[in-house]
């Protein structure tokens, strides 16, 4: 029980440190809403129920680190139960008589099992505490460094910060364990340990000698100990990363609801002549900032960044961080309605680091809260092009040809057939027959040397099972969805509508695409100007004509021992993770998977425009990662090599290389499904007698 001083002292410092935290929020909502307008959210009170359960049970949590999942579980479990305890610790020192230490004498089983969890909570509390305190200070990425107290990627501006991790962990610490010694203290006091608080028993035998005022004064300053140090924090709560156990929840329940393969506008619907993208913290969306808040600096989604894993200077979780650093340097003029002055270049990420990354979108995933580093990334992209920022050459060359002739190759709109002539059959013209399915091609399926007898073969293949496809021949243009993801949306936008003229012009009824990259422009971007078709990659399209008849496996390939590579474009973003593989297990392939697929399957590194880089950064790039992965599960036997089956037109360009360059010739060998359907049903040739 306080005294009547305490308890003064105890409402002045509440109100104190209680208005200062309430304003400290009041800013942070001034500050979130002062970003761009975003897409209209709906359902949220559904939305916001599912969030809360699923932080209830950490289920984003655990979608990695399963170890260190278990430790960040102590400590959320133990600190929300923690919201309870300190109410009745509170209650304490206002309530005469109200004490819950001893529940064996009251009698009362509620007591008893509070007592109890709170007990086992405080101890876990500590212990998950004490392994993210080592964890951060002693077993971070090697390529770290300290540098005036921030922990940073050597080329990255800022990461993690060091003082503020400290700060954090020292007052859980000291708040739980302070709490723990309390009791202990009591238990004490009493003269007799108390079952339903085993961990506090084993603290008071230790105790035990003391005298009746000793423990007396032990109890009274780990009570202020634990509940001042929460008046006390609670200001500092408001700039610090444990703000994002209040807006993890939010974060998650406003989360992105359009598919994941569609971008947000490049600008705010009626902001007239505002330019794209983002330069500054208010160009971004409200959603973008809020992520600032969201991010708990667990470095989840930098250790599934293959630029980061290539030793590139781009840090997903080091962007959000400062971005959250950029707002408190800034706070007060922020939160009084003025605008940020300072660049995101320079102050949040480096020019270097936007242009490394390649979309894949595996940050955004991996994220527990919600966060969207990638949609900074475009806008920041958006914005840099539209200023003129220098590109790189080859980056630069690819947007020309794509604005003038429609491809990244540069090739006349005539050469886009030219595929076609070899075949024995005749590919109909959607533009002037109608067709079922329009076959929209794609600039890599149709003009790479490497891939254009694939392109054949598919065409062979549909043709021999009665399908009914066409192209835009000549009418075709690249889908712009790479484009968009550079950020040239004036292009995007243009390559769309000469896109629709030629549909228009079209009679089909389903679209059919052997490239990813278009499967998820033409099925998410173009619905929002006025695309809508049904869309399908032709894995589906395959496996439908294996189920109905139309194509028998007249060889099995039992003799082939594989692993499937899910590209991003295809697995990630568009879900389509089950056709390839159930073709592989119909044509009779021994399938092995890598440790990272499905949603969690690595980037080949061809995407957000890196195919077109003219320079080639240093480092593994992530397709001889992946190829080193592959050999890792898949062991040649003698002469025959593995193979790594893919079915993405980059994909075959991509791992090919990377089986040079990874001197793993002869050991493994890149193959689209389209290559393996073709063997199994026979094509007109006689069993397949190798590789």
């Amino acid at each position: 029980m306080l005294t009547p001083l305490e308890q003064t002292v105890f409402l002045i410092m509440a109100v104190v440190f209680g208005s200062a935290t309430a304003a400290g929020f009041f800013g942070i909502f001034r500050i979130v809403r002062s970003g761009r307008p975003a897409p209209a959210l709906t359902d949220l009170a559904p939305r916001f129920v599912r969030a809360l359960i699923d932080v209830g049970l950490q289920r984003t949590i655990f979608r990695a680190r399963p170890i260190l999942s278990t430790f960040h579980a102590f400590i959320f479990f133990g600190f929300s139960y923690f919201f309870l305890i300190n109410v009745t610790d509170v209650l304490e020192g206002w309530v005469p008589g109200f004490e819950l230490v001893y529940g064996g004498a009251s009698g009362s089983a509620l007591v008893n099992d509070f007592n109890l969890i709170a007990d086992v909570l405080s101890v876990l509390t500590l212990i998950g505490m004490l392994a993210f305190m080592v964890r951060r200070f002693f077993g971070c990425d090697p390529r770290l460094r300290f540098n005036d107290g921030v922990l940073v990627h050597p080329k990255v501006m800022k990461g993690s910060v060091h003082r503020d991790s400290l700060i954090v962990g020292l007052f859980i610490l000291a708040h739980v364990g302070a709490r723990l010694t309390g009791q202990a203290f009591r238990l004490a006091e009493h003269g007799r340990p108390d079952g339903f608080m085993p961990f506090a028993s084993l603290l008071a035998g230790a105790l035990g000698g003391m005298s009746s005022a000793a423990l007396r004064g032990g109890i009274h300053v780990t009570w202020w100990l634990a509940i001042g140090l929460i008046l006390v924090f609670f200001p500092y709560f408001v700039c610090s990363k444990h703000i994002h156990l209040m807006v993890a929840p939010v974060n998650i329940a406003l989360g992105k609801q359009n598919p994941r393969g569609q971008l947000d506008a490049a600008t705010a619907e009626g902001a007239g002549d505002s330019e794209p993208g983002a330069a500054t913290l208010q160009d971004l969306t409200w959603p973008r900032l809020l992520d600032a808040y969201a991010c708990i600096m667990c470095n989840r989604c930098h250790d599934v960044c293959p630029a980061h894993a290539q030793g590139r200077v781009l840090s997903p979780s080091a962007l959000e961080v400062n971005k959250r650093y950029l707002i408190n340097e800034e706070y007060f003029s922020l939160a009084g309605g003025s605008s940020s002055e300072k660049r995101l270049i320079g102050h949040a990420i480096s020019a270097e680091a936007v242009w490394a990354c390649t979309t894949c979108y595996a940050c955004v995933r991996v994220c527990p809260v919600g966060n969207e580093p990638m949609a900074d990334i475009i806008d920041l992209r958006r914005r840099m092009i539209v200023e003129g920022e220098e590109l790189d050459s080859g980056v630069q060359t690819s947007l020309e040809s794509l604005a003038t002739s429609g491809n990244w190759f540069g090739k006349g709109s005539r050469a886009r057939v030219k595929w076609t002539k070899a075949l024995d059959f005749d590919v109909k013209d959607a533009t002037k027959e109608p067709v079922e399915y329009l076959w929209v091609v794609g600039d890599t399926a149709s003009f790479d040397e490497r891939v254009v007898p694939l392109t054949q073969q598919v065409a062979t293949v549909l043709t021999a099972a009665g399908v009914d496809f066409g192209i835009l021949a000549k009418a075709e243009r690249n889908s712009g969805n790479d484009v968009r993801r550079v950020g040239e949306e004036g292009l995007f936008e243009q390559l769309v509508e000469e896109n629709l003229a030629a549909f228009g012009e079209s009679q089909f009824s389903e679209i059919i695409t052997t490239d990813p990259h278009s499967l998820n422009a033409l099925r998410n971007e173009y619905p929002q100007f006025g695309g809508m078709w049904a869309v399908h990659h032709y894995t589906n399209i395959l496996l439908q004509l294996f189920e109905h008849g139309r194509l028998q496996v007249l060889w099995p390939l039992s003799g082939y021992s594989a692993t499937y590579h899910d590209p991003c474009y295809l697995g990630r973003y568009n879900g389509g993770y089950q056709a390839p593989r159930q073709l592989l297990r119909r044509l009779g392939v021994s399938m092995t998977e890598m440790p990272r697929n499905r949603e969690n399957s690595y980037c080949c590194g061809a995407g957000g425009g890196q195919i077109w880089m003219g320079e080639t950064p240093e480092g593994e790039r992530p397709a001889e990662n992946r190829i080193r992965e592959a050999l890792a599960v898949l062991r040649p036997n003698g002469d025959v090599p593995v193979l790594f089956v893919v079915a993405c037109p980059k994909d075959v360009i991509m791992y090919a290389d990377a089986i040079k360059t990874t001197g793993s010739e002869g050991r493994i060998v890149v193959r689209d499904i389209i290559e393996l359907v073709s063997e199994a049903i026979g094509d007109g040739q006689s069993a397949p007698d190798g590789i």
